[in-house]
């Protein structure tokens, strides 16, 4: 955890979470030093130890703090809005352009999940576990009042998400559409899934998806030192259902 420090301390530890952020995206969480993000500050690297006490809870601060705002924001996008169709548009909006504007955090909060400990990770889960809940319940909301033709919620929640989120592989500023229009393009895609005659998008199931991304979606490319790891045993890897996006 972050230490309680004065105002200038404040400054400064946001200043360690920032260069983090970009030390991360970069290089992968294994290989970023605390001596390169001590440099990238301009401080001496025993002197991170006064914001952070060891990279580890940095890591969980930055992705803590990434999930916090994210559900912050959504919620208070949703406030005032009852109909279940509008709550929906007005969440699919939402993810997308917040996704396109932190496609930093979010590839950290997607793709170093693995690397927190036990305790930190549980504690993403519930939290990414809240976000998800939202979308739940307007598709739960939608279906009992007739709007939607959806017959397992927490799966089409699955798939919404997946596909939603999976527009930070691709997307670039200053592309040949903009926010808008892609918005609009998605937008229609969730509507149409959720209320055409079959109900449930075109997804794959919540159990076959990989930190979020359906199974033969390009991997994003490795960073750093983590490119030179072998990949981990099928044993290893986390349930599903704690690979929400976000």
């Amino acid at each position: 955890m972050a230490r309680t420090i004065g105002s200038n301390g404040t400054r400064t530890a946001e200043a360690i979470r920032q260069a983090g952020v970009k030390l991360i995206y970069k290089h992968g969480y294994e290989a970023m030093s605390l001596r390169q993000l001590a440099a990238e500050v301009g401080l001496q690297s025993g002197s991170l130890y006064k914001y952070f006490e060891n990279k580890q809870n940095l890591l969980f601060d930055i992705v803590r703090e990434h999930m916090e705002d994210l559900i912050s924001k959504a919620e208070a996008d949703l406030e005032g809005v009852s109909d279940p169709l509008a709550r929906l548009r007005t969440y699919t909006a939402f993810h997308l352009r917040y996704h396109m504007t932190r496609m930093a955090h979010v590839f950290i909060a997607n793709m170093e999940i693995r690397s927190l400990e036990d305790e930190h990770r549980a504690a993403i889960v519930a939290r990414r576990r809240h976000y998800e809940g939202l979308l739940e319940d307007i598709l739960r909301q939608g279906a009992v009042a007739g709007v939607f033709q959806v017959s397992e919620p927490k799966v089409t929640t699955y798939a919404i998400i997946s596909m939603l989120t999976g527009i930070c592989m691709w997307y670039r500023p200053g592309g040949r559409l903009s926010q808008d229009d892609l918005i609009g393009i998605y937008t229609g895609l969730v509507v149409g899934g959720v209320t055409g005659a079959q109900g449930v998008l075109s997804a794959p199931s919540p159990s076959l998806l990989v930190d979020g991304m359906p199974p033969d979606a390009a991997p994003p490319k490795p960073r750093g030192k983590a490119a030179a790891k072998p990949a981990a045993k099928a044993s290893t890897a986390k349930p599903a259902t704690e690979r929400a996006p976000g």
